[in-house]
């Protein structure tokens, strides 16, 4: 099909298509040319009827296809109950800047013929493609609303999705006499690739939530095109654009989350129903015998058909596995059909369906068995088979021992102590193959983190400040797929839809890692509904729901689990750490490792970590903090081990009287005022808390091997001697001498002046001994002090 202007719509031999008693099913095509009629014969016109509107069709295409590349599949058919027949006719136009106007010549020669126009709200590559295999491009969601109470549940769309871009009356009247309408939300950009199958997705969970047309779960869904005319039932009438907001563009990722949490209309139920008013009820379907030669009410192939889209259904929404939905499709060839069909027509038939199945309602979900696989044999060693085993032991996928293939771990924490930010730099670390504080991966390594706590925007900007070099940045881009929070429990529809996005996260080969965070917001107990403090409650949780998913995913997949800790003693904690993890004892014995985070002196920034391993030697616990945006492993040789409240009472007080002393020198420089060393602690003893003379003399001295303060030998500018002691005059950084007042002889205003006071010399850190200045203007510290006020400066080395 095609739109070249040097076509014709008939056939290669001259012949009207029309005359053709039968056509064949890919002869079901026309080449369309806008500047020619489909007919010979001269138009028929409807001078009381509604004409196609130009202006509405370009506002249509507008919506739903300014963004996409590619063509448009266009359809056209006679509409039913007008009592002429005529076969549907195809064309495919590009989507560009032309297309409204390629629309309207369309949709005028099809309101000549009595013909609706529909168009597939997507694009393809290429002519003759419209399967929704087809379909490369999407940039609208619709949802078609064709029976019930249409403004209720326009008005329910409208205040849990949003306003919508478009809204269109599609010319059918309801049996209440509302008229039908479709719904359109116009996306910032087309969707593609698996974006697609999310679109699909959202609008068949619309209409379900609002008692929609559920075919639109199909990307090859066709729609009525504004601005066309509608002929159904004798009834003549434009398909009109009611609402519209070009303007009003949607986030995918957003919408989807405002679409999950949407509740379903007033009187909708989401409850499945497989009966159809024109069929028997399915479960008299599956009980009741079908004989050969049509001698019951319906046909074997009826019975057959019908037992197997049961089936299908049943696999197709995850309530079965595919062996259990052929062994019912077998069970009632073997019981109903008289005689059976050959199993091999049974299979052909049961795919033949299963493609249809697929095609229309989209990929099925995947069903997670009840309970982790149980091996038939219970496997049994003996100590010799044991001792002589040597093949290699598996490769860790977080060495040494942290996490092993198909083991569980566990971080635990109390609420803001850092447990999530420490993940997710590790998790970055890890899908990078770089090792972070001790922990080791053999390779970069895909993960999947599902959490349930970050919303989508704070999540991104949590990941853009995560503070660690680009190239890390960029070797971990792909291999970690991440989860906005979450509003749903990891029960069985939820272990089917994780499954399914970590197949559509990683296609080609399975992950490394899940990472659940946290339990609770995920946690289901089961059928008694109980909470994780419950043991049953939580090896149901741990055996039925996070085994059997990662049995799914990979028996060899890793697990990280992320918890919550109780309060409790630091003397309890120090005793057994382990015993702070929230919820029942069985998840300490049920986890290969063990991580708990926490703060030994809550007034310090410092963290410690906790290992305990069931799969390994023992690892010591780490210390760690977060330093200019990274975490780092500190020494442990440099905490203190016993008195920590009293040594941090002591810190403070030194620092208290650094300050001080400080702030008088610079003080009473400004008054005039300069001291030596020996001075200095006679005439500030025991003022503003300093101590004796001889504590202030200890202070003094510390600071100037700190390089805090300084010394000037020659006063003499300042009206002071030049002093024979052995170093000179106290000096401190931008230390102004008493201001002098000036006045200007030609203007007499008064100026301020100060003048600074440089030192001469200092006190070298290594040997003790006073050594001169080299440039007097720049005050330089020893290599490794840094500013009391500027905790990251580190300057350099005054010699």
């Amino acid at each position: 099909m095609t739109d070249d202007p040097t076509d014709t719509p008939d056939d290669a031999t001259g012949t009207d298509t029309r005359e053709r008693k039968e056509t064949p099913p890919n002869e079901n095509i026309v080449h369309f040319n806008p500047w020619r009629d489909f007919n010979d014969a001269a138009p028929q016109i409807d001078v009381f009827g509604d004409e196609p509107d130009p202006t509405q069709i370009a506002q249509f295409m507008e919506v739903v296809f300014g963004y996409c590349d590619g063509l448009i599949p266009v359809r056209s058919f006679i509409d039913k109950g007008q009592g002429i027949d005529g076969r549907p006719h195809n064309i495919w136009i590009d989507a560009d800047a032309a297309a409204p106007e390629k629309m309207a010549t369309f949709a005028n020669w099809a309101a000549r013929e009595g013909a609706a126009v529909y168009v597939i709200p997507g694009t393809v590559a290429e002519s003759g493609q419209a399967r929704a295999a087809d379909v490369g491009q999407m940039q609208t969601i619709v949802v078609d609303l064709d029976t019930g109470d249409i403004a209720a549940k326009r008005t329910h769309l409208e205040r849990h999705l949003g306003p919508p871009s478009m809204v269109v009356e599609s010319g059918g009247v309801t049996q209440d006499g509302q008229r039908k309408a479709h719904v359109w939300w116009r996306l910032t950009e087309p969707a593609e690739g698996s974006d697609l199958a999310r679109v699909c997705r959202l609008r068949g969970d619309i209409a379900a939530k609002v008692g929609g047309d559920l075919h639109f779960r199909s990307a090859h869904q066709p729609i009525r095109v504004a601005g066309s005319v509608y002929y159904k039932n004798a009834l003549k009438t434009l398909v009109r654009i009611v609402a519209l907001n070009q303007t009003r563009e949607f986030d995918l990722d957003e919408f989807a989350e405002a679409v999950t949490d949407m509740p379903p209309a007033p009187g909708v139920s989401l409850q499945p129903d497989f009966a159809t008013p024109d069929k028997p009820q399915v479960d008299d379907v599956l009980v009741t015998p079908v004989r050969e030669g049509a001698q019951d009410d319906w046909s074997r192939f009826e019975g057959a058909s019908a037992a197997i889209g049961h089936f299908i259904r049943m696999v197709h929404e995850g309530r079965l596995s595919k062996d259990a939905g052929w062994e019912g499709i077998c069970g009632y060839n073997a019981a109903m059909l008289r005689p059976q069909w050959p199993m091999e027509r049974l299979r052909r038939e049961s795919e033949r369906l299963w493609e249809r199945h697929v095609e229309k309602h989209g990929p099925p979900l995947v069903r997670l068995d009840s309970a982790a696989p149980v091996p038939d044999e219970l496997p049994v060693f003996s100590l010799g088979a044991l001792l002589d085993d040597d093949t290699p032991m598996p490769e860790d996928i977080i060495a040494p021992r942290v996490l092993t293939p198909g083991g569980l771990l566990v971080l635990g924490g109390a609420p803001k102590v850092g447990k999530s930010d420490l993940l997710i730099s590790w998790l970055v670390h890890m899908t990078a193959g770089v090792a972070f504080l001790g922990f080791t991966p053999p390779r970069p390594l895909r993960i999947f983190y599902l959490q349930a706590e970050i919303q989508y925007h704070y999540l991104r900007e949590r990941m853009k400040r995560i503070g660690l070099p680009p190239d890390l940045i960029d070797g971990a881009r792909d291999n970690l797929a991440a989860t906005p929070k979450l509003q749903m429990l990891l029960d069985a529809e939820g272990s089917v839809r994780v499954a399914r996005a970590i197949r559509r996260a990683f296609p080609d080969e399975p992950v490394d890692i899940l990472c659940i965070d946290p339990i609770r917001n995920l946690f289901d107990g089961g059928p008694d509904g109980a909470g994780e403090n419950d043991n049953s409650a939580m090896m149901f949780f741990l055996k039925d729901r996070v085994e059997v998913l990662r049995d799914h995913i990979d028996p060899d997949c890793g697990v990280i689990l992320v918890h919550h800790t109780k309060k409790l003693s630091k003397h309890q904690v120090k005793e057994d750490p382990f015993l702070a993890l929230s919820g029942a004892s069985a998840l300490r014995g049920f986890y290969t490792t063990g991580l708990i985070l926490h703060r030994p002196d809550e007034e310090a920034p410092e963290r410690r970590l906790e290992i305990e391993l069931r799969n390994g030697p023992a690892l010591p616990s780490k210390l760690i903090d977060k330093v200019k945006g990274s975490w780092v492993e500190l020494n442990p040789m440099n905490e203190r081990l016993v008195r920590q409240g009293v040594g941090a009472k002591h810190d403070a007080e030194r620092d208290r009287k650094r300050d001080v002393i400080l702030g008088i020198l610079f003080e009473e420089a400004a008054q005039g005022r300069l001291y030596t060393t020996m001075q200095f602690a006679e005439a500030f003893e025991n003022r503003g808390g300093l101590g004796s003379k001889f504590t202030l003399r200890e202070r003094l001295s510390v600071l100037a091997t700190k390089g805090l303060v300084k010394f000037l030998r020659d006063g003499t500018p300042f009206g002071y001697p030049v002093v024979r002691s052995r170093f000179g005059y106290l000096c401190v950084e931008d230390m102004l001498f008493r201001p002098v007042e000036t006045v200007d002889p030609e203007t007499g205003e008064v100026l301020v002046s100060s003048k600074p006071v440089y030192p001469s010399h200092y006190k070298c850190p290594q040997s003790g001994v006073c050594l001169q200045v080299e440039n007097s203007s720049v005050w330089v510290r020893p290599a490794g002090e840094n500013d009391p006020d500027d905790a990251g400066l580190t300057p350099g080395s005054e010699a």
